[in-house]
């Protein structure tokens, strides 16, 4: 512990060393800021609406194109006041100009009947779900600026209300006490398998999931609006139970060339992006390679463990008159973990330490958007996509004698999804519209798992069939509705859910809004639940009958805006989980709790779960060099089978409590010093406990499946920091940073397990003090 602080201590100070050697910039930096101003439904342009700079006080107005632009912009922090006749007016918060890269904007205005409400403040990404609870619009800049965050959005979506990491290895989710399973994960509106590396990441059993890994494949380079659901959501979203990251890619600049290095502890980033042709279309392209992967070229290994992971990204925008926008994306990842056991015995501590594994991961995905308007209020968008997984495992015991090795664990699974989705809004007035449309994906799935006690096996091919509908209807000047349908049909197996959908949003003054939510969802089972098998020689074939698992959601939400840019918000959420995949003859499992395992035991569609609780949360956007963003989370999630007993859930910690808080300075009229820090305390999870004199019998690990989730374990804490300097020139701009997860290196339990080696129960942490340096260039 003490040489981590010794670590750290030289870091920070080999950074301050750097910012004290830097020479005073003497020219000014300056950029530009352009963008344009659309409707929201439409997308049409709004023509003439007024553009502010607030702390320049300088303005302008819209084209015919809806287009804006300042040149030659001093560099710095500004909010952008957007506002037209007939629409709500909007401050853009927490927008930084540097020198070495434009500033590219679509804002999307609301229409309103009431012309005296404030204006709503926010950040730059933009609410495109329509959802009026449970949404957080995430924006690149805050992921850069966030402590620990790894540059990835999920693990930046934990510092919201009612988000909980499953393990600091991975990007997993719990979200209002629900199992990361409950995930969906979109890009450019379109469902996706797991876009994340290493995807046996932060698990118990060093198993495949399906939702989560160690860190994102999309670079944050390349993203742009990304919108977090956590309940309710509204028609078009269907198959998830807990949570959607609906990621969407930024778009290159169509009118010069733009290149940015990063270089960090996650890896080394190269992107580059700029205008083809003079016709409006624009590229933009991102390659990383982990710098894990280049010290094991080098031989040296990460925490004993050969990790490497290698991605690249890609889009290609084109804009005809009459044909409408198109773009072309893509994205592809290769990461592999081998861990190979020392030939040296008398260095095995524990059970690991004599295995040898191996674990690939192969993910790609590839898609074509479309838009067009049709007249003025109708737009039409068509989105096709493909995207596929491939994941393999192997775990080898060696022999203490003679190291020869016995496959003891073997996974693969393979999924791959081909989608389109095409979808109708229609704009009747401005008191109401109308979107239609429908999600056809192919989706296929592969899987193979084999351990000591239990197997899986099997595959299916089924179409997903989601058409929906949602009509917005503003009743009053200061009262709004959403009414919708979702329905979702699998083929594999004939399970179909018809799935309401309700909004009502109720301004009780210029700052203050009242709005409920209720939504019915559904989700298919995992590929595990589906296929798994009791032993080689049973007559039992699997659980791929299984209907969905499904979930009623009601959310009441409270808003109130204290003062330019600062927020308090109140949500009370209830979830009834009904329809859960529970054992015939094991009353204390359920599909609830599962992340990477499964059960070899026949399943029905018998279980329930309650998951309640309370939000709190203040924040306030950077404004004057300071923002700060808080909450509390008390809840409850157990889960219920046919014994009627109801019990914990796994993910029932009862509480989470964020506080993340950072301050700018501006040194120089080109320099910029900043800090953050960010403190996580959570409720312990429950686990299983462990019977130890039966495992110890056995020399195998044996659970009291009679006390399953009994066991509490203690509280999660974790401090992270954040130092950055940003320095600009009049072409260029650098930024230095460091980052350092856990700065207290505090021990956090990550679960318990009997240990062959040591024969007792064993308890495993999670990640201590991890410092990243990273250095960033953009020109």
């Amino acid at each position: 512990m003490y040489r981590g602080f010794i670590i750290v201590i030289i870091l920070i100070g080999t950074c301050f060393g750097v910012i004290a050697q830097s020479p005073k910039n003497t020219l000014l930096a300056s950029q530009t800021i352009r963008g344009k101003v659309i409707d929201f439904v439409s997308e049409q342009p709004v023509i003439g609406a007024s553009i502010t700079l607030l702390s320049l006080k300088k303005g302008t107005q819209t084209d015919t194109d809806g287009s804006f632009l300042f040149g030659q912009t001093p560099i710095g922090r500004y909010q952008l006041q957007v506002s037209s006749v007939g629409y709500e007016s909007q401050i853009i918060s927490e927008l930084l100009l540097e020198s070495g890269k434009e500033m590219v904007l679509e804002v999307r205005l609301h229409t309103t009947s009431n012309q005296l409400a404030e204006a709503v403040v926010r950040a730059p990404s933009a609410n495109l779900s329509g959802a009026v609870t449970s949404i957080q619009n995430i924006s690149t800049e805050q992921i850069f600026r966030y402590p620990g965050t790894y540059l990835d959005p999920a693990r930046l979506a934990t510092a919201y209300a009612g988000v909980a990491n499953s393990n600091d290895q991975a990007n997993g989710l719990v979200v209002r006490g629900n199992s990361p399973n409950g995930m969906q994960w979109r890009l450019e509106g379109v469902e996706i398998v797991n876009p994340n590396h290493l995807s046996n990441a932060g698990t118990f059993s060093d198993r495949i999931t399906q939702n989560s890994g160690g860190v994102n494949i999309l670079s944050a380079q390349l993203l742009g609006n990304m919108n977090f659901l956590t309940g309710a959501f509204p028609a078009e979203y269907g198959n998830a139970l807990s949570g959607v990251m609906d990621m969407r890619l930024r778009q290159g600049n169509d009118k010069k060339h733009e290149f940015t290095a990063q270089a960090g502890l996650i890896g080394i980033d190269l992107a580059a992006e700029g205008p083809i042709g003079k016709r409006g279309a624009s590229y933009l392209v991102n390659y990383r390679y982990s710098f894990t992967g280049l010290l094991a070229t080098m031989g040296v290994k990460f925490g004993g463990e050969d990790i490497r992971f290698q991605d690249l990204a890609f889009n290609l925008k084109k804009k005809k008159k009459k044909a409408g926008k198109f773009m072309l994306f893509g994205m592809a990842g290769l990461s592999s973990n081998i861990f190979e056991a020392t030939r040296d015995t008398s260095q095995w501590i524990v059970q690991k330490d004599g295995f040898d594994i191996y674990f690939k991961n192969q993910m790609g995905a590839v898609g074509l958007t479309h838009g067009l308007n049709i007249g003025k209020k109708l737009l039409w968008r068509t989105v096709f996509a493909t995207s596929s997984l491939k994941n393999t495992r192997e775990g080898y015991v060696l022999s203490k004698v003679n190291f020869q090795r016995f496959l003891i664990q073997a996974d693969s699974s393979a999924r791959a999804k081909t989608s389109i989705t095409t979808s109708l809004s229609y704009k009747f007035n401005d008191k109401s519209n109308l979107k239609v449309g429908i999600f056809v994906t192919q989706q296929y799935d592969e899987l193979f798992s084999r351990s000591a006690d239990k197997r899986a096996n099997g595959a299916a091919m089924g179409l997903i069939i989601q058409p929906y509908a949602n009509l917005h209807w503003t009743i009053l000047p200061k009262l709004s509705t959403n009414i919708g349908l979702h329905y979702l049909n699998y083929t594999f197996n004939q399970t179909k859910s018809a799935e309401p959908r309700f909004s009502l949003q109720y301004q009780l003054s210029n700052n203050q809004t009242l709005s409920f939510s209720y939504g019915l969802h559904s989700q298919l089972q995992q590929p595990e639940v589906y296929f798994a098998l009791a032993t080689q020689n049973s007559a039992f074939l699997g659980n791929a009958r299984l209907d969905l698992t499904k979930s009623r959601h009601y959310v009441l939400s409270h808003k109130y805006s204290i003062k330019k840019g600062a927020n308090f918000k109140t949500e009370l959420f209830y979830q009834q989980i009904f329809n859960v995949p529970a054992a015939l003859l094991n009353p204390t499992f359920s599909t609830l709790n599962l992340v990477e395992d499964f059960t070899p035991e026949p399943l029905q569609n018998a279980g329930t779960g309650r998951n309640y609780g309370l939000e709190l949360t203040y924040q306030q956007y950077l404004i004057n060099g300071f923002y700060a963003l808080t909450n509390a989370t008390l809840y409850k999630a157990t889960y219920k089978n046919n014994d009627g007993v109801e019990r914990n859930s796994r993910f029932n910690g009862k509480h989470i409590f964020n506080l993340t808080f950072g301050k700018e300075w501006e040194r120089s009229e080109n320099r910029t010093l900043g800090t953050s820090i960010r403190v996580i305390w959570l409720g312990g999870f429950y686990e299983r406990e462990v019977n130890e004199q039966a495992s110890i019998d056995n020399k195998r690990l044996i659970y009291r499946n009679a006390d399953a989730f009994t066991i509490k374990q203690p509280d999660y804490f974790r401090p992270d920091f954040r130092i950055y300097l940003k320095k600009s020139k009049e072409k260029y701009s650098r930024t230095l940073a460091l980052d350092i997860q856990n700065i207290a290196n505090y021990q956090n339990v990550s679960y318990s397990y009997y240990d062959i080696l040591q024969n007792k129960i064993v308890r495993q942490y999670q990640m201590g003090l991890i410092p990243i340096l990273s250095y960033r260039w953009e020109f």
